[in-house]
């Protein structure tokens, strides 16, 4: 049995039009054209985003790797979502041994993550160490009042601006930001407010 965190987007028992679906879809149908190779699909929920990326991308995408912690969610999305070039793994997306385990990667997506985790210094240099050079790291996270404030969501840790979103991703060589609202994802425009940012960095 699935438990329900209240934040876990699950299309089976969710209605097509829920905004919060549309928007997880609309961020792994964004990633598409960006990975290719060994991908990771770090923090995958229930799966359906990595067994989307394993259909859309099967003629560019070797292996697939869906990784989240909770063993409940990992056990339905190997029951739900087989395809060949896909499998899933329970792991902590902060364990330092993360690499050693999974190995490296030509493409990561991690969406949704960095929010609820405290450990976001391990996070981030694992999303460092399980990209290959020269791969390419997606990933999203909505806005907030800034790093160490309250966001009023139980679930996260804080909600970072868009300001301090830009600074995590510094040391990489190159680096692209979009910004979402709804199932929209766009380059920034002036004096538009927008909920969601996500980066894509190469490394």
């Amino acid at each position: 049995m699935v438990e329900d965190t209240g934040e876990r987007v699950i299309p089976e028992f969710t209605d097509p039009m829920n905004r919060l679906l549309l928007e997880h879809i609309a961020r792994y149908q964004f990633a598409l054209p960006y990975v290719s190779g060994r991908v990771l699909d770090l923090s995958c929920g229930a799966g359906y985003g990595t067994h989307m990326i394993a259909k859309q991308r099967k003629n560019e995408v070797d292996e697939i790797v869906g990784v989240d912690i909770d063993e409940d969610i990992i056990n339905y999305a190997k029951a739900k979502y087989y395809h060949p070039h896909s499998s899933f793994v329970v792991a902590d997306a902060t364990d330092q041994q993360l690499p050693e385990k999974l190995g490296t990667f030509d493409a990561i997506v991690s969406f949704e993550t960095y929010e609820h985790i405290e450990e976001e210094d391990q996070l981030l240099s694992n999303y460092k160490n399980l990209l290959r050079p020269g791969g390419t790291l997606i990933v999203s996270t909505p806005f907030g009042k800034g790093r160490g404030i309250e966001c009023g969501s139980p679930f996260h840790v804080h909600q970072i601006t868009p300001e301090e979103f830009k600074g995590l991703f510094e040391d990489f060589q190159k680096r692209e930001h979009f910004y979402q609202d709804g199932v929209l994802i766009e380059p920034p425009r002036e004096d538009v407010y927008y909920p969601l940012g996500i980066v894509v960095c190469h490394k």
